[in-house]
């Protein structure tokens, strides 16, 4: 069990539950939080948890946050070089790295050469420089425990397994808000109706890319990496109720899968206290109420985010950061209204497309390639608003 923690990204969906599990269990100490520019919940976090170290990724922001909690014995830095500090603090003996998009990488790159067990949030630091970085967990001999629940699920569903050799992987998703739905159907929706999601309670950027399959796509390259499996070995089921995280396969044909009620804390927790199991006030499950569990295939001509990840996985090198990217910039653009659902898709599909692959590539290729997807995905989005 973690005694001491940084949280990046602690205002954000992940980053608040996870502070609701300290509460909740305690013994553990929060030693660094960052923050993209919401410092009114920062403030009020370093005032609860009174942190060493706040870090703010805008640095107006953290101007004003300094002055604001000048009566508090908090250093508060910003920018990129604020969010690594957090990140390799000495305090610390575990990262829970739960900002959004690729802008986690160097920062997880960085507490893994420190020496941190990683408590990863962050999916697209797998999905973007997923070799490198199990490459740097094995070197420096940390830990990386899953926090997302479909990958905690399979590492809960491996315990006590090693040397058995997996058939494959179910990866479970609850379908998002437009399960069932046609590409006419899809046509005019909005981002308020995609942010509808039915079981879980994320932040926007996760909660769109449910709603397109996207997330269920980020999550097969994450599992491709974390379990050491082909990309063909893993199978994507769609599970409403959202109960069944996930579950693996063996080769004698047992499946083993961890359920549980659809509440984030509780992987977060099991990240933070393996291989201890601490008695929480968290949601359990009622099976007489939960009595019926349904599973079907996801429709991936409908929902083509799937299938690209697919594509960009099999690909490798760059072009997983290059969809990502795209993904990124597509998402933000449907938020704000700029284009419509089904045209996340489309621009991911033809900035891939248009892109040459790197492979043997470094960290500064990935993000390179990130930041050539984003520069080439707002062209296409500023034309089509022409």
């Amino acid at each position: 069990m973690t005694e001491n923690i940084s949280i990046l990204g602690s205002t954000g969906s992940i980053g608040t539950q996870a502070l609701d599990v300290v509460r909740e269990i305690g013994g553990i100490n929060v030693r660094a939080i960052t923050a993209g520019s919401n410092i009114e919940l920062l403030e009020k976090q370093i005032r609860e948890f009174k942190p060493d170290i706040a870090a703010v990724m805008d640095e107006e922001k953290a101007d004003i946050l300094k002055d604001r909690v000048k009566d508090c014995s908090v250093k508060v830095l910003s920018g990129m070089d604020g969010l690594i500090e957090a990140a390799i603090y000495d305090k610390s003996d575990t990262v829970v790295t739960s900002v959004v998009g690729n802008i986690g990488i160097v920062p997880t790159f960085e507490a893994v050469k420190a020496g941190k067990n990683i408590a990863l949030a962050n999916k697209e630091t797998l999905v973007s420089a997923g070799e490198l970085i199990i490459n740097a967990v094995n070197e420096h001999g940390v830990n990386l425990y899953p926090v997302d629940s479909e990958h905690s699920a399979i590492f809960q569903s491996l315990q006590c397994n090693e040397g058995n050799k997996i058939r494959r992987i179910l990866l479970t998703a609850s379908g998002g808000p437009f399960r069932g739905k046609t590409r006419d159907e899809l046509k005019n929706v909005k981002a308020s109706d995609a942010l509808k999601h039915p079981n879980w309670n994320m932040g926007r950027k996760v909660t769109i890319d449910s709603a397109s399959l996207m997330n269920k796509g980020l999550e097969v390259i994450e599992a491709k990496w974390l379990f050491g499996v082909d990309v063909e070995d893993i199978e994507v089921l769609v599970h409403p109720q959202s109960i069944v995280h996930s579950a693996v396969e063996y080769e004698d044909g047992a499946v083993i899968a961890q359920l549980g009620e659809p509440d984030m804390r509780i992987p977060i927790q099991y990240a933070l206290t393996y291989p201890k199991r601490i008695k929480n006030s968290f949601p359990k499950i009622d099976f007489a109420k939960r009595n019926s569990l349904t599973f079907e295939k996801p429709d991936m001509d409908t929902f083509k985010c799937l299938s690209l990840a697919y594509r960009a996985i099999k690909c490798g090198g760059t072009m997983p950061a290059v969809m990502n990217g795209a993904n990124e910039t597509a998402v933000a653009a449907f938020l704000d209204g700029s284009i419509g659902f089904l045209d996340i898709a489309y621009i991911i599909e033809k900035t891939m497309e248009s892109y040459t692959v790197k492979y043997d590539c470094s960290v500064e290729d990935l993000i390179e390639a990130d930041k050539w997807a984003k520069d080439f995905s707002r062209g296409l989005i500023n034309f089509k608003e022409k």
